[in-house]
C-alpha cells in the first residue's frame, strides 16, 4: 500500500481548484507578455540621462499606463467582441499566433517588433517624458497583452464574478511589479547581468510559445474541429 504525503495531497487539490488554475493561467500570461525584464535594456537606453528620480517617475507612469491599458480592455473586452461580431475561437487562434511570434522572438532572447523597434527607443531617448508612450505602451501593454487579456475575459461567464478579480489581480501584480523592476533597472541588470537577462527571458519565451499553443488549441476545440475530450 502506498502511503499519501498530507502537503502533498493539499497541494495537488489546491492546483485542482478552478480558481487557482484560472489566476496561474492570468497571471503568467499577463506576467510573460508585459515582461519587464525584457525592458530593461531599453528603459535604461531611454533615461540614460535621466536622474534616479526622474527615472523611478518615468517607471511609475510607464506601469501606470500599462494598468490603465490593460485595465480598459479587460472591462471593455466583452463589449468589443459583441460590437465587432468576433467570436471566442476566432480571438484565441489569433492570440494564440500573436503570442507564439512574441514567444519566438523571445526564445531568442529579444522583443518582438510588435512591442518595440529600434526607432521607438531611439525616438524616446529625445522625448523629455517617455513613460507613457513608447514604454506603457507599446513596450509594456503591446498586442500581445491586449490579445492575452482578451481571451481571458472572453473566457469568464460573467463580467463581475471571481475570473474578473483574477484577471485585474493579475494585471495589478505585474504593473506593480514592472514598476519595481524598472525603478531598479541598474541594479537589477547589474545583480543578473546580461546573460542572466537572456535565459530569463528566454525561459519565459518557452512558457510563453507553450500558452500560445494552448490558446490555438482551445480555439480549434471551441469550434469543434477536433474533440474536447480525447
Amino acid at each position: 500500500m502506498l502511503l499519501t504525503n498530507p502537503a502533498t495531497t493539499a497541494l495537488n487539490e489546491l492546483s485542482q481548484a478552478p480558481i487557482v488554475r484560472f489566476s496561474v493561467l492570468a497571471l503568467s500570461s499577463i506576467f510573460f507578455l508585459v515582461d519587464p525584464f525584457a525592458a530593461i535594456p531599453s528603459f535604461l537606453a531611454i533615461t540614460d540621462r535621466a536622474d534616479p528620480a526622474r527615472r523611478k517617475r518615468m517607471a511609475r507612469k510607464g506601469a501606470i499606463t500599462c494598468f490603465i491599458v490593460l485595465t480598459s480592455f479587460a472591462v471593455a473586452g466583452q463589449l468589443i467582441f459583441r460590437m465587432f461580431g468576433i467570436t471566442l475561437p476566432a480571438f484565441e487562434i489569433a492570440g494564440g499566433l500573436i503570442l507564439l511570434l512574441i514567444g519566438l522572438d523571445m526564445l531568442e532572447a529579444r522583443r518582438s517588433p510588435t512591442q518595440e523597434t529600434q526607432g521607438d527607443t531611439v525616438e524616446a531617448a529625445t522625448k523629455e517624458d517617455a513613460g507613457i508612450v513608447p514604454l506603457g505602451i507599446p513596450m509594456l501593454a503591446g498586442p500581445g497583452a491586449i490579445s492575452s487579456v482578451m481571451v481571458l475575459v472572453g473566457q469568464i461567464p460573467t463580467l463581475w464574478g471571481w475570473q474578473m478579480g483574477a484577471i485585474l489581480g493579475a494585471i495589478a501584480f505585474t504593473a506593480l511589479v514592472t514598476y519595481l523592476v524598472l525603478a531598479a533597472a541598474a541594479k537589477v541588470r547589474q545583480f543578473l547581468g546580461e546573460t542572466g537577462i537572456r535565459i530569463l527571458v528566454r525561459i519565459m519565451g518557452l512558457l510563453l510559445v507553450a500558452l500560445a499553443m494552448q490558446y490555438f488549441v482551445n480555439g480549434i476545440t471551441d469550434l469543434g474541429l477536433i474533440p474536447r475530450h480525447m
